[in-house]
């Protein structure tokens, strides 16, 4: 993806760390539901499919009957923040309806329906390797992922994107995922090459094409576990060098709107008046044995709004994040409350993935098939969220839905360590990995 300043650099203080996040299901609260009608020369949907077009156009091939002869409706259900199983039930609902013909079908799935078989995000990790010298630059960075495609959207490939498709009795081959279209950026890379200003760095994507299981589009993309990724080990870097980590992010930008996202978030935490040196003395560097705090920054996608997170959490039996403070630049801000309802929204499911949420499936089928198996992030589990918005009325309004998953999973792990001492790079955070860190510390 990118490459400067090689061959590699010797550091004074070098670092290798690798990080991971399991497949992740979407998890709707409320499963995927359509009605569907089938006359004689018509067909018509309502579906809560994000892409009504597309989707007419599956169902065609899937029926070997032409679009127009489709109508679909879009109607409001559960929130998706990508690709589930939306347009999936529309197809079911249409295959249905086929043996009632005049009469509407409604088709819902059940939640283990839901869990099994929607498209998860896909599994990731990432390997990096870094070196800082005595003067406290970071002279050698190399960034190394793997990932399966993010893409399985219906409408984009010859064979349908739709699950029934490929269990009718003659069925259709299962279309492989796709990482990137015209237009776009690629989602598996978005965020690897980092927004720091880094002399000697080397960035490589590896796709893995093979899927174990079904992946699709969800929220934040490949985004999420890079910046989790970078933002965690500038946090190893400083400690290894003995440097603040917020004064080591601030020395490697120049982009001074990401500077000013830092600023805010450190002030509005109290980040800014804690160090090291006055904090109390506890298992962790900062923290006191049971509370601590992080940071994490990034631009989404490297174009679109700045965002800093700041957590502060406590460490029990179980990790609870108590307090959350995100700085956003999004340019231009044209709805300072449809803002914040985003931010708030990412800061308590990146929370949910962090400490809770991860498929397992063994050879044959997916096991996490209800909410005992897949717990997700409770209401009196989700943190206060404090939002300071930096509006620039000159700026071009940017894109924030995104924005906040990967710095608010670094920002919690980096607390982890603040509290603790102790570093648990794979996720989820589990009470079992919590452990493991700290029996191998």
């Amino acid at each position: 993806l990118s490459e400067k300043g090689v061959p590699q650099a010797t550091g004074a203080h070098a670092v290798n760390a690798s990080y991971s996040r399991p497949f992740l299901a979407h998890a709707s609260i409320g499963p995927a539901c359509a009605v569907a009608r089938v006359q004689p020369s018509a067909i018509e949907l309502w579906s809560q499919s994000q892409s009504i077009h597309p989707t007419r156009l599956d169902i065609a091939k899937t029926l070997g009957v032409a679009p127009d002869t489709i109508t679909v409706r879009h109607v409001q259900g559960a929130g998706c923040y990508g690709h589930n199983a939306a347009d999936d039930a529309s197809l079911d609902a249409v295959l249905l309806a086929r043996a009632v013909e005049g009469h509407p079908v409604r088709l819902q799935w059940s939640h283990e329906d839901e869990l099994a078989w929607s498209p998860f995000g896909p599994a990731m990790a990432v390997a990096l390797n870094g070196a800082v010298d005595d003067t406290g630059r970071i002279v050698d960075w190399r960034h190394e992922l793997w990932s399966n495609p993010h893409i399985a959207r219906p409408g984009l490939q010859e064979s349908p994107s739709l699950l029934a498709a490929w269990h009718l009795e003659k069925p259709f081959a299962q279309p492989p995922g796709i990482d990137a279209l015209p237009g776009i950026l690629p989602t598996s890379e978005r965020n690897a090459v980092p927004i720091y200003d880094f002399a000697n760095q080397r960035v490589v994507l590896n796709q893995l094409e093979r899927l174990p299981v079904r992946t699709g589009t969800l929220r934040a993309i490949g985004g999420f576990l890079n910046t989790f990724a970078i933002e965690c080990f500038m946090d190893e870097l400083a400690h290894a060098a003995g440097i603040d980590p917020v004064e080591l992010r601030l020395k490697h930008l120049r982009d001074q709107r990401a500077i000013a996202v830092i600023e805010a978030a450190r002030q509005r935490s109290g980040l800014a008046s804690r160090s090291r040196r006055d904090a109390p003395s506890g298992d962790g560097p900062g923290g006191d044995g049971s509370r601590g705090m992080g940071m994490g920054f990034a631009r989404y996608s490297n174009e679109a709004a700045y965002a800093a997170v700041v957590v502060e959490i406590e460490a029990g039996e179980t990790i609870r994040v108590v307090r959350a403070v995100v700085a956003v630049d999004c340019g231009r801000t044209i709805n300072p409350d449809g803002v914040s309802n985003q931010v708030e929204g990412g800061i308590v499911q990146a929370t949910s993935w962090v400490l809770k949420e991860q498929v397992r499936f063994d050879r044959t089928r997916i096991t996490t098939r209800t909410w005992d198996d897949y717990p997700i992030l409770r209401f009196s589990e989700a943190p206060p969220v404090e939002v300071v918005l930096i509006d620039r009325p000159d700026e071009p309004s940017l894109g924030v839905g995104e924005a906040v998953a990967g710095p608010a999973a670094a920002a919690i792990a980096n607390a982890v360590f603040d509290a603790i001492g102790v570093r648990v790079r794979d996720l989820p955070l589990t009470r079992e990995r919590l452990l493991a860190a700290i029996n191998d510390a």
